[in-house]
Formats: C-alpha cells, sequence, structure tokens
C-alpha cells in the first residue's frame, strides 16, 4: 500500500500521540474514559467495568500507549477478568493489542480482516508520518483477535451486558459501536471539532463509504444514546449523531450538485472546501474534506 497522508497546511510535525493516562474520568457507574485531550491520532480510551471483567476500548498508537493503557486498566480492575475490543483496525484505534497478552481480544470479522489485509499497509503508511508517528509505532505486531464474531456480540462483564456491533461499512468496512446502558462508543464514525475522517486513498483502500456512513449515522440516532464517546475530540449527547450527519448529508449534497453540473473533481474539491472550512473554521482536520469530496464524487445511488 503506497497511499500517503498529508500533514495539515502549515504543520510541519505531528505531536507524539501519546495516550495520557492520568487525565481519566469517571462518566458513569464503574465506566472510565481516557480523553484524547484533542491530540491528533490519540483515540478516546473506554474503560468499562462489571462483576468479575473489565473491557477496554481501544489500544491507542503503538505499544508504548497500550502498555500505559494496560497498566492503568489492571490497577482499575483489581484482579478482574480483562477484555479488549477496538472500534476499527486503524493505527491509533487498534496497533497496541500485542501488549493485551492476557486479555481477550473480542472484534467482528470485518475488522478482523481488515487488520489482517490492510494493516501492514497502514503501518507503513502511518510511519511516513514523521519521527513521533514513527517512534510509537517501532515493534509494533499485528495480532489475530482471540474472538470473531459476524453482526453483534453480547459480552458479560458481571451484571452488566456490554454490547458489540458490526455497523457495516461507513468509515471503513469493518466499522463497530460498543454500547454499555446508555453509553455509546462510536469510533470514528463520530468525531468533535473536527471534520470527519474520510480514508479515501484510491486505489489502496477505497471501503469509506460516505453513503452508508449516513444511513449508519441514521440508525444510530433512534437508539437513544444518553452519552457519546466519539473516536476523537470532546464526549457529548445524542445530538453529536445528528451533527455529523447533517455534515455528511451537506457535503453530499454539494459534491453531488457540482459533479452532476459537469464541474470538475479538483474544482469541486476547491469550491466546497473553501465552503466548510468557511462555516467551520473553528475544526481541525480540513485535509479530509479533499478525500470526503473524492469519495463521494465517485459514488452514485446505484453503486454506494
Amino acid at each position: 500500500m503506497r497511499a500517503r497522508l498529508r500533514l495539515p497546511f502549515g504543520v510541519t510535525e505531528h505531536p507524539a500521540p501519546v495516550v495520557e493516562v492520568g487525565g481519566a474520568e469517571d462518566i458513569a457507574r464503574d465506566l472510565v474514559v481516557i480523553p484524547n485531550r484533542r491530540v491528533p491520532l490519540v483515540p478516546n480510551v473506554g474503560i468499562i467495568g462489571g462483576t468479575h471483567s473489565v473491557l477496554v476500548v481501544e489500544t491507542g498508537m503503538g505499544p508504548r500507549n497500550a502498555e500505559n493503557v494496560l497498566k492503568f486498566a489492571t490497577e482499575y480492575a483489581r484482579g478482574r477478568r480483562l477484555y479488549l475490543t477496538t472500534t476499527h483496525f486503524h493505527p491509533e484505534h487498534a496497533f497496541g493489542a500485542q501488549a493485551f497478552t492476557d486479555a481477550t481480544y473480542v472484534v467482528n470479522r470485518e475488522q478482523a480482516e481488515d487488520l489482517r489485509v490492510k494493516g501492514p499497509g497502514y503501518l507503513g503508511m502511518f510511519r511516513g508520518l514523521g519521527e513521533a508517528i514513527a517512534r510509537e509505532l517501532d515493534g509494533v505486531e499485528l495480532v489475530t483477535p482471540d474472538v470473531v464474531y459476524d453482526e453483534s456480540h453480547h459480552l458479560d462483564l458481571g451484571g452488566r451486558v456490554v454490547e458489540l456491533r458490526a455497523t457495516g461499512r461507513a468509515h471503513s468496512k469493518g466499522d463497530q459501536v460498543v454500547r454499555v446502558d446508555d453509553v455509546l462508543f462510536t469510533g470514528d464514525l463520530v468525531e468533535t471539532g473536527q471534520f470527519a475522517i474520510f480514508p479515501w486513498f484510491p486505489p489502496h483502500d477505497v471501503d469509506v463509504s460516505g453513503i452508508r456512513w449516513i444511513e449508519v449515522m441514521r440508525r444510530l440516532e433512534t437508539e437513544n444514546a444518553g452519552v457519546v464517546v466519539p473516536g476523537h475530540g470532546d464526549l457529548g449527547g445524542p445530538e453529536l449523531l445528528t451533527d455529523v450527519r447533517t455534515y455528511l448529508e451537506l457535503l453530499r449534497d454539494e459534491t453531488w450538485r457540482r459533479r452532476d453540473s459537469a464541474m470538475s473533481e479538483q474544482e469541486t474539491v476547491d469550491e466546497i472546501t473553501a465552503l466548510l472550512t468557511d462555516r467551520h473554521p473553528e475544526w481541525a482536520g480540513r485535509e479530509w474534506i479533499e478525500k470526503g469530496v473524492g469519495c463521494l464524487f465517485h459514488t452514485t445511488r446505484e453503486t454506494r
């Protein structure tokens, strides 16, 4: 896989993507989130407890971050059994699983396949983002999950059942959400404070689907989540789901309107980038607008 990510305009080096476990926050009974502090390529990490087991959601990028998360989770668990899951296969979410040698790693089948097929290519691509990223990815070994499910998996932690559910193709081919009580972990289906991440890297990876992503968000909006934990950015309520769906619909409509009027792809990118950055000047990740336009420009209602 030779696709390359670009650093945002004006940025010469990504900051080190370090998970700071000292910032962990209790958001519900026996449920902790280690927030990403708006640091690029750091996910929000979840730790969910029951009477006999604890589930960790996301590893952070690479083995050193994962070792810190594991140490925190082990101390938090106080002898309870550990499970691990990841919302999708991308490096900052899943490329530390090797550290969880005594945990049971559970994911959906499409995510496991993404990790097997695309993982090595993404490892090389992310290492090209600069020394700080490459350093965290040093020594990564991609592991095979212990338990793989097809559509959904109910994990009993003891007096508390967590639902792991594959959403179908959206941000990636293998997205899953994690639901416990009224808390929903979305992975990169939802971000706050930044433009939606479209990993559109033709011809190497074109599995992201803006249209199916919209459909997934519509379904999630109906499920009455009280707290939404996004892949990156601040936690919020169900309005986060609506905000993402509204943004994706706007991106789709503006892209298709220009494409259908015979505007070129580059002209469409230029116009929509100006439109959306003017509308959301405070959002990070402007480089993802071009990727989103590219994905939708090459999508029709028949080929979604």
